[in-house]
Parts: C-alpha cells; structure tokens; sequence
C-alpha cells in the first residue's frame, strides 16, 4: 500500500468521511472540515509513529500537513534528511 493510500485509509477510518471518493490527494483537509484541530494532532501522531518522523511544533504548517499530497511530499523529505 502506498502512503497515500495508507494516509487516506486513515482519514476515512478516523474522521467523519461521508463519501470517501470525495477525498482527493490535493483535498485541503481542514479547509474543507475533513480534520479539525483536534483531528490534526490524530494525524500528526499517526505520521510520526507510522513513517519514523518527529514533527516539530514549527512543522505544522497547512504547507505542510493541509492534504495528503502535501503529507506525502513532507513526510519524504523528513526521511530523506534523516537518512
């Protein structure tokens, strides 16, 4: 399973998801009220303890962490300067 798809089973499990075909790789997770604020530390923790990152507080950027797409390409280059 890529990490899209394992970041967007874990949307859909975890958050009120009407209709799981609406979340798109580019949806704006917050924006839209996909995750709340509340949510986002949910999702923050499941990035840290799934892919092996540490997020610090100035991390947590909608830059960052707004949509999977976004996720996907942070969580990357966490890995790539760790390694």
């Amino acid at each position: 399973m890529s990490m899209k798809q394992q970041l967007k089973q874990f949307i859909v499990e975890n958050f009120y998801v009407s209709d799981p075909s609406e979340i798109r790789d580019d949806t704006l997770l917050v924006t839209t009220g996909v995750i709340d604020s509340t949510g986002m530390l949910e999702m923050i923790a499941h990035l840290e303890e799934t892919f092996g990152i540490s997020i610090a507080d100035q991390e947590m950027t909608p830059e960052n962490l707004e949509s999977i797409d976004r996720m996907v390409a942070f969580v990357t280059r966490k890995q790539q300067s760790a390694a």
